[in-house]
């Protein structure tokens, strides 16, 4: 019987294909080079160019590919806790040639720099996305800002206090608010990463969290699998500092606070089987950006924008099509 590959899965196996090939000569110096050539590719096959870019006291990495039409927004995508440029990947396949595509690692994560001691709260991380704005705007583009979890709180900070800077926002699965207790949400108030990985079965369990349909999770095969559990579990401090700075810090709420302040056009984002910011989160959003379009989709956890990249696109396209300022 044929196989018909699509464009995605033709690049999962061109992946899984470098990352078998890459392990006999380079796992033993650097566990994660494999991975990180997969996702290069996957990255290089949808139209994106790595580009590097010194802002403050941070060296930012991040993904960049053009629009058909030169006069169209900027839309920069703001990935979440524990997440990574990569995880727009579906969406920005979707998006791309229609806009501009920023995709950033924020500074801390991924391949962006870490500075040992500094603070990746939500004010300091707006603060930084701010300025990474100035750097990459181009005069006569509106700039869309996108933010995950984690960034859409530092989205919902930047837009709120820099409006010249964001002329349209969306905040999808977004942190920041007090939503309606959860056992994430209670994990993280006792001082627990519920993200945590530390084995196989931990791996599993942080991909069910986040996931709601196990046939959208990313493949993981060893060796593969073994270089993400060694990197989590070397990674674990500093996601512990920044967690305990988003989620029990008197910071915890402060992008819903100042989410009153956001007059620009704004796309309010949320999967009803989000077991991480509990959808309660998008009404208690609303309250404060009432001008903000809600759309709410079902059958996906919280990645969205991996577990329903269609829905989303079509969203982000009605934002800027349709959406009105307060």
């Amino acid at each position: 019987m044929a196989v018909r590959l699509t464009r995605t899965r033709t690049v999962a196996l061109l992946a899984a294909v470098l990352v078998c090939a890459g392990v006999a000569v380079g796992i033993w110096r650097d566990p994660m080079a494999p991975l990180r050539n997969g996702l290069a590719l996957q990255g290089w096959w949808i139209g994106l160019s790595e580009r590097h870019v010194v802002v403050g006291d941070h060296r930012w990495v991040y993904d960049e590919s053009e629009s058909a039409d030169p006069a169209a927004p900027t839309v920069v995508m703001v990935h979440g806790f524990t997440g990574g440029k990569e995880n727009w990947y579906p969406l920005a396949e979707r998006l791309r040639g229609r806009y501009r595509l920023v995709i950033p690692d924020l500074p801390g994560w991924g391949e962006s720099q870490r500075i040992a001691g500094a603070d990746y709260g939500f004010r300091a991380q707006a603060a930084r996305l701010a300025a990474f704005l100035r750097a990459i705007r181009r005069d006569g583009n509106a700039v869309v800002v996108l933010g995950h979890s984690m960034g859409g709180g530092i989205v919902a900070l930047t837009a709120a206090e820099h409006p010249d800077l964001v002329a349209r926002v969306g905040l999808i699965d977004a942190a920041g608010v007090r939503f309606a207790d959860n056992a994430f949400g209670l994990e993280v108030l006792a001082g627990r990463n519920p993200f945590g990985v530390h084995d196989a079965a931990s791996l599993q369990r942080y991909l069910d969290i986040v996931f709601h349909d196990r046939a959208a999770q990313p493949a993981i095969p060893w060796p593969a699998s073994k270089a993400v559990i060694d990197w989590r579990i070397a990674q674990a401090p500093f996601e512990q500092q920044v967690l305990d700075r988003i989620g029990r810090s008197e910071e915890r709420f402060l992008p819903g606070e100042r989410a009153a302040a956001i007059r620009q056009p704004a796309l309010l984002l949320w999967c009803r089987q989000d077991r991480v910011i509990d959808p309660s989160a998008m009404a208690l959003y609303a309250q404060k950006m009432p001008q903000a379009l809600q759309v709410s989709l079902d059958g996906c956890g919280h990645m969205s924008i991996m577990e329903k990249p269609d829905d989303v696109a079509a969203a982000v396209a009605l934002l800027i099509q349709q959406g009105k300022p307060r």
